[in-house]
């Protein structure tokens, strides 16, 4: 860890472990989990598509993910039960494998986005990442009580004449951020694998909403700083060891 071609990944790696099971939570009480795979898909199209046009491939997946999460809810006003979720995913997935077939310069990025290439991580990955995941945590604070009546007691927004759409819409463009922002450094399946196992677990185990969210947490920091030492050990790729420790934990509690 005193070496700068660890520390960086790893605190990269650390500081998403932290806010994708919190984020995770909110999309799993909302049902939206889905959304989180889908928001994934189309931050890789939308890197390999900037990478193709010759700009930064983070911005390419920020901007398309921004966009599917603020179009997301015109979706799912016309599509009901997660259609609308998983047209998205299929959209993305299928633009991002059509991208790294046909164009050279693509194929390299489009196999690293997808398998995660967290051990490249350096300070261009870790500042965007602790201070976006220090906002997007204050923001998510900030929204929370809101989010909570929304999913608990809906009428109380129409009784008092409010728009329940703003913040639907604002957590939306926040949850696709924040997994393009984790898809560059984790990739698409490592990024959703602590978005949606911790939540998992720690929804079958809490006794209220702030224990799940601790839990939740917690489970992904063990997973995560298991999983990067043993990948390191066998000199695997990161990805797949943290998703086999946490389809291994949820095969236990379940």
């Amino acid at each position: 860890m005193s070496a700068e071609l660890f520390l960086f990944p790893f605190l990269t790696g650390l500081g998403l472990a932290i806010l994708l099971p919190a984020l995770g939570c909110y999309l799993r009480l909302r049902d939206e989990w889905l959304a989180a795979l889908a928001y994934s898909h189309v931050a890789a199209a939308g890197a390999l598509l900037a990478l193709v046009a010759g700009m930064a491939p983070v911005l390419g997946g920020l901007a398309t993910a921004a966009l599917a999460g603020a179009g997301r809810r015109l979706f799912a006003r016309r599509l009901s039960g997660g259609a609308g979720d998983a047209l998205l995913l299929l959209g993305g997935w299928a633009g991002a494998i059509l991208l790294a077939a046909n164009a050279p310069m693509a194929e390299r990025l489009g196999h690293a986005l997808f398998d995660g290439q967290l051990y490249f991580a350096g300070r261009e990955q870790l500042w965007p990442v602790a201070v976006g995941g220090i906002v997007a945590l204050i923001a998510l604070r900030a929204l929370s009580p809101r989010l909570l009546l929304a999913r608990v007691y809906p009428d109380l927004f129409r009784l008092r004449g409010l728009s329940v759409w703003p913040i639907q819409a604002g957590f939306d463009l926040l949850a696709a951020l924040c997994l393009a922002l984790a898809t560059m450094s984790l990739g698409v399946m490592g990024a959703f694998a602590l978005v949606f196992i911790p939540p998992w677990l720690a929804f079958r185990r809490a006794a209220n909403w702030r224990s799940g969210l601790r839990w939740a947490v917690a489970i992904s920091l063990v997973a995560y700083v298991v999983a990067f030492a043993l990948a390191l050990w066998l000199d695997q790729p990161f990805g797949p060891v943290l998703a086999v420790l946490l389809v291994l934990a949820g095969l236990l509690v379940a």
